[in-house]
């Protein structure tokens, strides 16, 4: 395992956080858990490094989480940074806002297939589903949020699969949930991914783990890389972060709002909140975080009062 150098000066632990769950309610799109946002800023002021991990556009990122975080105001010392798009697009953000935006276009969907794609889901599925514009590498597919979860998971197969149809008719190998259709060469570079509330097609280079590698080149530009990590996600694919960390020789620990889709073996500790879920555990856990900060706390292992792994 690589070794990891850590400076004196290093902060205690960092934060590479996923969006959809643990900061912003899967329902509601916003940020709306009681003391979430203090928390964070809590954690941003005592110098703790805070990643954002997401599928989501910038867009989104900026108007649903950055904006309500700005206008309680950031921090002078914050290390803050955004990467969106499972790793395809990056920023920083400073009390003053958000930073040039940074697109990978060599992990980006053919504008092609992003037509095809989008035509299908506004022609064909537009009462459960709607398409959000402001990607740049990928293409992603939302549940309306009037629409009740049952019926667009049933509409979510059949776009699902219409999608790999449509990517194999332009000659583009594709996958989902372990489907594959290889292009003509054998190749599948291109992956449908389905969750709770969306579908995103992307290259299959792109996920958690590429973010994560983002995010240490972020925070090695702006001070000393943190002496241990905490990931938070709602999905199995989140555990991608810590993962990847892990395999660099950082300490890391996950944290799992949402533990239904079962807690996997792992060789880092999983905190697994089973007393609440999404962006409730969010919260619970960051307040641990910032009574850790503040002396009050020794850990964050018993914020849900569960410790897996």
């Amino acid at each position: 395992m690589p070794g990891v150098t850590r400076t004196p000066d290093a902060p205690p632990f960092g934060l590479l956080l996923d969006v959809d769950g643990p900061i912003a309610s899967p329902v509601t799109r916003t940020v709306s858990a009681p003391g979430l946002l203090d928390s964070l800023l809590e954690l941003l002021a005592a110098g703790v490094p805070v990643v954002f991990n997401t599928g989501r556009s910038d867009a989104f990122l900026r108007e649903n989480v950055l904006a309500p975080l700005l206008a309680r105001g950031l921090p002078e010392r914050a290390r803050l940074h955004a990467v969106c798009e499972k790793g395809a697009v990056h920023f920083s953000v400073a009390p003053g806002g958000a930073g040039p935006l940074h697109v990978d276009a060599d992990v980006a969907v053919p504008p092609a297939a992003v037509r095809a794609l989008e035509d299908l889901a506004r022609r064909d599925f537009a009462d459960t589903m709607f398409v959000d514009a402001g990607k740049h590498a990928m293409v992603s597919i939302e549940q309306r949020v009037e629409v009740p979860s049952a019926a667009y998971l049933e509409a979510q197969e059949r776009y699902d699969a219409a999608a790999l149809d449509v990517l194999a008719g332009l000659g583009l190998g594709a996958e989902r949930r372990g489907v594959r259709r290889p292009d003509a060469a054998g190749r599948v570079d291109w992956r449908v991914d389905p969750t709770i509330i969306s579908t995103d097609v992307e290259s299959v280079l792109l996920g958690k783990d590429r973010g994560a590698a983002t995010a240490l080149r972020l925070l090695a530009q702006d001070g000393p890389l943190p002496r241990a990590w905490r990931t938070a996600g709602d999905s199995r694919t989140d555990y991608a972060m810590a993962d990847w960390l892990h395999a660099q020789g950082h300490e890391v620990a996950h944290v799992d709002v949402r533990p239904a889709d079962g807690v996997p073996q792992t060789p880092y500790p999983v905190l697994a909140s089973w007393r609440s879920v999404h962006d409730v555990a969010g919260a619970a856990w960051l307040a641990r975080l910032a009574a850790v900060v503040r002396g009050e706390a020794e850990d964050d292992a018993g914020f849900d009062e569960h410790l897996a792994g």
